[in-house]
């Protein structure tokens, strides 16, 4: 998890001179994330994702953890992708709905530059999809879409650090395992993630407390602690569980986030 390309393999900047005569056919398969166990889940997703998903902390740069949806209970497994590569679960993590597209910062993270993974099979120059520029090489209402939507991502990721990092001045979090049952009988312990510690939270001071309640903050501690009785479900899919809510891939120029973003951290931008 310490990286944020953990599905890509070929990231570029999308540039006027170099992708003018592309196009973008997006496929409807999640196959592309068959072989990812987790990834980084902004706050503003715990409510929805915790419907199917654990979601728990990881260890980021230092001072700060970052949270992340648990998607398989083995190195290389994603348990929420099935052999027709459809997600198997109501929630989609937006982290895997902007694929092929990514930001890119700059030193300092105050600019970002639109990228995609040009190895992704739908990229092509047969006119097969969307356009990303018009015949006067404008951006097309297409690219826009995108860009709202990965500048929108960004914001709630600059917003879901922070709470990671408060996480961390508070103490709230500890290290833990969840033991599961395996497909061959016997169980597996899984460590390497955190959670928040119940008796941490319940010492905290009346007024952060409070604070933690007026901007949400509390709400999302809950969420996360009840969202780890999904490792049951995981386990579940693991000996071979129904397929469940299986759904196809959309396009990230028709995705979001679920919540709006208050302010915009940085100028998102198209060479």
């Amino acid at each position: 998890m310490a990286t944020q390309l953990l599905i890509y393999r070929n990231v570029q900047p999308i540039t006027r001179d170099k992708h003018s005569p592309y196009s973008l056919k997006v496929g409807t398969d999640f196959g592309f994330a068959a072989t990812v166990n987790s990834v980084p889940l902004m706050a503003a997703e715990f409510p929805a994702a915790a419907t199917d998903l654990p979601i728990v902390f990881t260890e980021a740069e230092e001072g700060s953890v970052v949270p992340v949806a648990v998607l398989g209970l083995a190195q290389d497994s994603n348990l929420m992708v099935d052999a027709e590569g459809q997600w198997r679960g109501e929630y989609v993590p937006a982290f895997l709905r902007r694929y092929p597209f990514v930001f890119a910062s700059s030193e300092g993270g105050k600019t970002f530059t639109l990228c995609i993974d040009e190895e992704y099979e739908g990229l092509n120059q047969d006119g097969k999809g969307e356009r990303f520029f018009d015949s006067d090489g404008e951006r097309t209402q297409y690219l826009e879409r995108v860009l709202t939507f990965l500048q929108d991502y960004q914001s709630h990721f600059q917003r879901t650090r922070a709470f990671g990092k408060r996480l961390v001045e508070l103490d709230l979090l500890e290290d833990v395992q969840a033991q599961v049952r395996q497909a061959e009988g016997g169980a597996r312990t899984l460590t390497g993630f955190k959670a928040v510690n119940r008796n941490k939270l319940k010492a905290l001071d009346d007024d952060t407390l409070k604070t933690m309640l007026g901007n949400d903050e509390l709400e999302l501690l809950f969420i996360h602690l009840q969202s780890m009785r999904n490792f049951n479900r995981l386990s579940r899919l693991a000996r071979g569980g129904a397929r469940v809510g299986a759904q196809s891939k959309g396009d990230p120029a028709d995705e979001g986030m679920p919540a709006e973003a208050e302010e915009e951290n940085a100028d998102p931008s198209v060479h």
